[in-house]
C-alpha cells in the first residue's frame, strides 16, 4: 500500500475592501510613509470595518471558493481547524462558527492559537488527520481581525497588521505530492515581548483594563525583530539540510510576511534569489495567522505540480517553524 499524504489541493482567500493606507496613518499617528515602507515593506493594509463583523466573516468567502473550485459540498468536509488569535468570541470556537455559516454539517472544528505560526501549526495538525487515513478532507483557514486589538494610537503596531483570511482543503495523496516534512518549535519565555495584556483568564476584563488599554496588541519591536529574524532563518535552514535540498531545489520561499527584512534574511539563509519568495506584505501588511495561505491564494496560478515550497512563520509566545511540501497541482 502507497504511503499516504497530505496534499493541498485548493486555496481560497478574503482580504475585506477597505484599504488603510501609509498615508491614511500619517494622519492618525506621528509616522510617515517612507519610513513605513523602509522599515516594513508595508504600503497598504486591509481593515474589516463593518460593524458586527468577526474573523468568521472572512474564512467564510476563503472557503467558499474552495467549494466552488472543487465543485464540493459543505457536507463534504470531515474537520475544519481554524487558526487566529481574534476569534469571534472567546467561546465557542470560530471554527463552529464557519462550519455553521457554511452549512458544513458534518465537520468537527477547533480554534488552534499560535498566533503568527498558527496557520503553519494547523496545517501540520491538519496533515496527521489525513496521513492516518483518519479524513479525506479537511480544511484548514488561516484568519485574523487583526484592527480588532490594535490601538491606532500607537505607532509601533498600527502600522503593521492588516485584516485577512486564507484556507487550504487538505486531501489524501499517494504520488509522493503534498507536506514532506515539518519543523515546529515554540517558547513560552517570549510572551513578555508580544502578547495582549488583559481578556484572559490572569487578568480578566475589567473598567480599569480597558481604560489602560491593555486589550490592545503590546510589542517589543526590536526585541520581536532579532528574536524573528534569527528564528525563521534557523529553522528554514534546518529544513533543508534534514531534507539534503539546498535553495537550488526550491520552487518557492512563502515566509510570514511580518517584515520585508525578515523575509530577506529568511532568503538569503537558504540561498535563495528574492524572485523565489512570495512578497504581498506590501498590500496586506502583516495578517497574522492569514500571511501564508494569502500568499498561496494570490500565487497559485504560478505554481506548478511537484514544485517544493517552504512555509516559514515567527509567531508571538514565541511559535515558529517551517514546512516543506510538493505542491500537488498545476494552478
Amino acid at each position: 500500500m502507497s504511503k499516504i499524504t497530505a496534499a493541498i489541493t485548493a486555496v481560497g482567500g478574503y482580504v475585506p475592501e477597505t484599504k488603510l493606507t501609509n498615508f491614511d496613518l500619517e494622519k492618525m499617528v506621528d509616522t510617515n510613509d517612507e519610513w513605513i515602507r523602509t522599515r516594513t515593506g508595508i504600503e497598504e493594509r486591509r481593515i474589516l470595518r463593518e460593524p458586527g463583523k468577526g474573523s468568521s466573516d472572512m474564512a467564510v468567502p476563503a472557503i467558499q471558493e474552495i467549494l466552488r473550485k472543487k465543485n464540493m459540498d459543505a457536507s463534504e468536509i470531515e474537520c475544519i481547524i481554524c487558526a487566529t488569535v481574534t476569534p469571534d468570541m472567546v467561546f465557542p470556537a470560530t471554527a463552529n462558527i464557519i462550519a455553521d455559516k457554511i452549512g458544513a454539517v458534518n465537520a468537527f472544528g477547533y480554534d488552534m492559537s499560535a498566533a503568527c505560526s498558527g496557520f503553519l501549526f494547523a496545517l501540520t495538525t491538519g496533515a496527521t488527520y489525513i496521513e492516518s487515513g483518519r479524513f479525506k478532507k479537511v480544511i484548514v483557514v488561516g484568519v485574523d481581525k487583526m484592527s480588532a486589538i490594535i490601538d491606532y494610537t500607537d505607532r509601533t503596531t498600527c502600522i503593521i497588521f492588516g485584516d485577512g483570511a486564507g484556507a487550504v482543503l487538505l486531501e489524501p495523496n499517494t504520488e509522493g505530492l503534498g507536506i514532506q516534512d515539518s519543523i515546529l518549535r515554540s517558547d513560552g519565555s517570549g510572551a513578555k515581548y508580544l502578547h495582549l495584556k488583559a481578556g484572559g483568564s490572569v487578568k480578566p476584563a475589567s473598567v480599569e483594563t480597558v481604560l489602560a488599554k491593555e486589550h490592545y496588541a503590546y510589542q517589543e519591536g526590536q526585541a520581536v525583530f532579532k528574536f524573528a529574524v534569527k528564528g525563521m532563518a534557523d529553522v528554514s535552514a534546518e529544513l533543508l539540510e534534514r531534507n539534503h535540498l539546498t535553495g537550488d531545489d526550491i520552487a518557492w520561499l512563502v515566509p510570514h510576511q511580518a517584515n520585508l527584512r525578515i523575509i530577506d534574511a529568511t532568503a538569503n539563509r537558504m540561498g535563495l534569489p528574492k524572485e523565489k519568495v512570495m512578497i504581498n506584505i506590501q498590500r496586506y501588511g502583516n495578517t497574522t495567522a492569514g500571511t501564508l495561505p494569502l500568499c498561496l491564494w494570490d500565487w497559485e496560478k504560478q505554481l506548478k505540480k511537484g514544485d517544493n515550497l517552504v512555509l516559514a512563520a515567527f509567531g508571538g509566545g514565541f511559535t515558529w517553524g517551517a514546512t516543506l511540501l510538493k505542491w500537488a497541482y498545476d494552478g
